[in-house]
């Protein structure tokens, strides 16, 4: 879940304001299901809403529609955030430029474009020319651009579209000279990579089976690797590796630079250890497993020659960089390159043949080069506090791009010149918003056990400490996945109302490293609800809200974050925004890829211990009758592959069952997409609006 995208900004509603009301819902049915969890029997009266092509559950999602849009669009502020949220999108956005062979190539969006086009030019001064426009691949902007592979000399490229949101990628190939396809279409791809040969003659890549020959519990399980010869149908693939002994295991399958080796990122799952093996490219032997204990990280940087290089938590939390020469590959021939900083290492890179390390500073990043041999070089100067947003270079170049953002600073790019020591902007960014009446500044507060955690907040400047701020506390805290600075145009027009915005660094993530990490998963959990909560006490205690003037707001494990939260402490929010959520944790596993999460959650059904914290904090198990709590909008969407609508479902009839009465628990279904990535803007606006004006109804915010 790290690579998963963040999580698009919505908002939030407060209880207090609302005038007293009894919400009159959609019945839901329920039925007589209990399971028996190692001797405590657990009911499921909404199980009928995980058939997701039940036409009585798709009557009870189109009237929880209904109900939604009926309150929401009937709210005067509704259309003026709409079109607000249209004028602040509508500018030039770029990606980091990045070189294959004479060529560049970059995606852009004009502004309200539904999906980034690609385009390619010649060198850094041609003309540019578009590539793929998945504009035209759909009336609706439902079809997006996912996994890209160009061959070495950028004549060729492998690219995946995603239909609807879903993780499912159809992969085809287009010729760059010609602008025309190829006519093999791939299937059965997810979390693709590919891998083309230098001889261009094909790539390889990763694919599940058939899922009309699997069954469905069966289907994010027995990923293997194949060859594809360009031209060629995808029925002549030849296999290339698979486990039969170990069917949870992933490989994301890559080419070395220099060509000479194929290797195999090996995965289970979501878990931060992983493995690698390796044969040589042209060879069609058995693959060499270098890697193969699974007891750190390891994430390839590169290789010269038969010396891979690895950014490893073994012995090394924070992350330090080894060398294996692959033909002395026993332990005590490894060499320590970049020992373990105070800072956790965020990523590294070979440009310009030295290393080029991003650390992690209090959840900021920090640019530094070393030698090729470990020794400290410079730092590069960023313009502020903020997060590298992609970077672009090879080991022999001489010059590499970087995007720079943060909470008030938009995607800009940047050039450095490796000859000069000098850093040049490349692509200045054209929206139009003045930050210089806004700030950002990081604070420090307390756990329940007294662990230390940050907190960044972003406001207007001379903003009144006098409580009644309205305030949105967003986190995540899992999958050893940073919350760093950026920026989003929605959380401006939030901004603009006199909002704060604030952002924890929950246990869980990966802002201090592994042990930070660790620290906030499996039997461990509550620490991230706990890093929450008290989140919400210091803003309260530090006069920047009031608990009917604090909302929270989080996506997918955020999700789980929120509504957990909300359930332990219903007292203390205002308002909860809960997006995509995993609600059922007891069962999330046995849905599409849940069964990858395990590592980080736990298993309730095979393991006794793991029921034991599990239902304590489970979403979906501890709603209890008659409590009032907060304002809240729950949203998922149709086609999410990834958290299955059913999580939602099932949580907001529960929460609608059981509810007081008085604040609105509203359900929100978006049609033809998934978990977030790839949704066009023009539904990502829709979705804003509705929950902005929800927002301001409740917490009633003059609209300026």
């Amino acid at each position: 879940m790290k690579t998963l995208s963040r999580f698009l900004l919505t908002t939030f509603i407060a209880a207090s304001t609302l005038p007293a009301q009894n919400f009159h819902y959609p019945r839901a049915r329920t039925v007589d299901v209990v399971d028996n969890f190692h001797g405590t029997t657990v009911a499921d009266p909404y199980r009928w809403m995980e058939q997701e092509d039940d036409p009585e559950l798709k009557a009870w999602i189109e009237k929880q529609n209904e109900l939604t849009f009926g309150y929401v669009r009937n709210i005067p502020a509704r259309e003026r955030f709409k079109e607000r949220l249209q004028a602040l999108w509508n500018y030039p956005r770029y990606s980091v430029p990045f070189r294959r062979g004479k060529r560049t190539f970059f995606s852009k969006n004009d502004g309200l474009q539904n999906q980034s086009v690609l385009y390619m030019q010649d060198g850094l001064d041609g003309e540019a020319r578009v590539v793929i426009d998945p504009n035209k691949l759909s009336d609706d902007g439902t079809i997006a651009l996912g996994s890209q592979s160009y061959t070495r000399d950028g004549s060729l490229l492998a690219y995946g579209l995603s239909k609807s949101g879903s993780d499912w990628q159809e992969i085809r190939v287009r010729d760059l000279n010609t602008g025309r396809d190829y006519d093999e279409v791939l299937q059965w791809c997810k979390f693709a990579a590919l891998a083309w040969t230098h001889d261009n003659r094909g790539f390889f890549y990763n694919r599940f089976p058939d899922p009309a020959t699997t069954a469905k519990e069966e289907q994010s399980y027995n990923m293997k690797v194949y060859w594809h010869e360009l031209g060629k149908p995808q029925l002549t693939d030849r296999l290339v590796y698979e486990r039969l002994d170990a069917k949870e295991l992933g490989f994301h399958p890559f080419i070395t630079d220099d060509g000479q080796y194929l290797v195999l990122h090996v995965w289970k799952g979501t878990d931060t250890e992983n493995r690698i093996y390796y044969r040589e490219t042209a060879g069609t032997g058995n693959f060499v497993r270098l890697l193969d204990e699974a007891d750190a990280a390891y994430q390839f940087i590169e290789n010269i020659g038969p010396v891979f290089y690895f950014n490893t938590t073994l012995e090394a939390p924070r992350g330090r960089i080894i060398a294996i020469d692959v033909n002395k590959p026993a332990r005590q021939h490894w060499k320590e390159i970049i020992p373990q900083q105070s800072e956790p290492i965020a990523f590294a890179r070979v440009i310009n043949d030295q290393f080029v390390v991003a650390y992690l500073k209090d959840a900021r990043h920090d640019l530094r080069i070393f030698t090729v041999d470990g020794k400290p070089v410079r730092e590069i100067s960023l313009p502020t506090v903020g997060t590298i947003a992609g970077i672009s270079g090879e080991r022999k170049d001489t010059m590499m791009f970087f995007g720079f953002t943060s909470f008030l600073y938009p995607t800009t790019i940047f050039q450095y010149d490796f000859k000069s020591n000098q850093t040049a902007l490349f692509r200045k960014s054209e929206l139009k918003f003045d930050p210089s009446g806004y700030e950002t500044k990081q604070v420090f507060y307390q756990s329940k056990d007294g662990t230390r955690i940050p907190m960044f907040l972003t406001h207007k400047r001379g903003l009144v400490l006098d409580g009644t701020n309205p305030t949105l506390l967003f986190g995540y805290g899992g999958f050893n996945a940073e919350l760093l600075p950026s920026f989003s145009v929605s959380r401006i027009a939030w901004l603009e109302q006199g909002g704060v915005f604030a952002v924890a660094n929950l246990r869980g993530g990966g802002e201090y490293g592994e042990e930070w990490h660790r620290a906030g998963m499996l039997e461990k959990k509550q620490n991230v609800f706990d890093d929450f909560i008290a989140a919400a006490e210091w803003l309260i205690a530090n006069k920047y809200t009031k608990s009917s003037r604090l909302a929270i707001q989080g996506g997918s494990n955020g999700g789980l974050l929120v509504a957990a939260s909300m359930l332990q402490r219903p007292d203390l929010f205002g308002a909860v925004v809960c997006q995509v959520p995993v609600a059922d944790m007891l069962r999330y596993h046995r849905f599409t890829i849940g069964r990858y999460w395990t590592g980080e959650y736990g298993n309730a059904e095979t393991n006794p211990e793991h029921f034991k914290f599990m239902i304590k904090y489970s979403p979906l198990h501890n709603v209890k009758k008659g409590v009032a709590y907060p304002p809240t909008i729950i949203t998922t969407a149709d086609h999410d592959d990834r958290v299955v609508p059913a999580h939602s479902m099932k949580f907001a009839a529960t929460l609608q069952a059981n509810d007081a009465g008085k604040n609105p628990i509203l359900l929100r279904v978006e049609t033809k997409a998934g978990h977030g990535g790839g949704k066009p803007i023009s539904k990502l606006i829709e979705e804003l609006a509705d929950v902005l004006a929800f927002v301001v109804k409740a917490l009633d915010v003059p609209i300026m």
